[in-house]
Formats: structure tokens, C-alpha cells, sequence
């Protein structure tokens, strides 16, 4: 069995809940299954679990480098050097990532409202990128785009390998049927 689960903003990766976050027992209440990779509690979007080990170890385990796919909100404007310096891999204080594929994209348009909402500044716009990586270090997404000076405010995984969110409403999960 593989789900599909449209994971809010402020539920861990695990389903016992752990200080402020909640855990996926509020959400999904099936004996059996168990996470197959990571997503912070501050990241929303598709979490998969199965009950099937290998299949688990594929999805997650870094040596399959598993694409994974994301919505990222920065703070600031997008330019070519940055895209460029994502496309090419940054260093990151554990070493440098392997090359992205990074582009600028339109605001979601069908975007669940997350709870609670980013912090807006009137200031300082904001932008869309979809990045897709083959590693999954702690916190990567957030850490690349910080070194290219565009602070992440939101994060949204949208797929992961051939697995997508696709119109999956936040809070509610799905078997996949192969």
C-alpha cells in the first residue's frame, strides 16, 4: 500500500506529536504504514507513506536520488545569477549540493491558505520558484536559498519521483493505485 498525504504546515513527519507540532495520528489512522522520507513541520505538501520496506527504502534512501520537487515562496526578487547559482549546486556548510533544476514561476494559483500565514513585509516583494533536487539534507531547500540571499517563506513539496500532490486538498491523504 502507498499514500499520498497533503501534509499541513505544523505536522511532523512521524506520527507522535512533539512539543508544538502535531503528529500524522491526527490525520491518518491506518495501522501499518510508515513514512518514507522527511518533511520539516514547517513545510507543507506530499508525504508518502506505504507499508511495503522496500519500497519505503526506495523512496527515501539517498542513493536512489529520488527527485523531489518543490513550491518555494522567497523573500525578494529571483535574479539569473541566483538561478544560475542553484542550477549549479551551492555550498552549504556540509559541502556543496548536487546541481538543481531551478526556474521562477507563477503564485499557485489554487494554493491552500496555510495556518498561519507567512509574514508579509510591504517592502519586500516576494517570489515563486519551483526547484527540484536529488538529495534530501536537513533543511536543504530553505539552506540553498538562503545562500543566494532569498530567505524561504513558504515551502510546498509537490512530488517526489513519479508520485505528485496533484489536487489532493492540505490535510488528506489518498491511496495510490498503481
Amino acid at each position: 500500500m502507498l499514500i499520498r498525504f497533503n501534509k499541513p504546515y505544523g505536522v511532523l513527519s512521524q506520527f507522535t506529536p512533539e512539543g508544538r507540532w502535531t503528529g500524522l495520528i491526527d490525520h491518518i489512522d491506518l495501522p501499518g504504514v510508515y513514512v518514507a522520507g522527511r518533511l520539516d513541520a514547517d513545510s507543507e505538501g506530499l508525504l508518502l507513506l506505504t507499508d511495503d520496506g522496500q519500497l519505503q527504502a526506495r523512496i527515501a534512501d539517498p542513493r536512489f536520488k529520488m527527485e523531489k520537487t518543490y513550491l518555494v515562496q522567497v523573500e525578494g526578487i529571483v535574479t539569473d545569477q541566483a538561478l544560475t547559482a542553484l542550477a549549479r549546486g551551492v555550498t552549504l556548510n556540509d559541502g556543496p549540493t548536487l546541481p538543481a533544476r531551478a526556474r521562477v514561476v507563477q503564485p499557485p494559483a489554487d494554493l491552500w491558505p496555510r495556518n498561519p500565514p507567512i509574514r508579509e513585509r510591504k517592502s519586500i516583494p516576494t517570489t515563486w520558484l519551483e526547484l527540484c533536487i536529488r538529495e534530501g539534507r536537513n533543511r536543504q531547500v530553505r539552506r540553498m536559498t538562503a545562500a543566494v540571499g532569498l530567505p524561504t517563506l513558504r515551502l510546498i513539496r509537490t512530488a517526489v519521483g513519479p508520485y505528485n500532490l496533484n489536487d489532493l486538498p492540505s490535510s488528506t491523504w489518498q491511496e495510490v493505485h498503481a
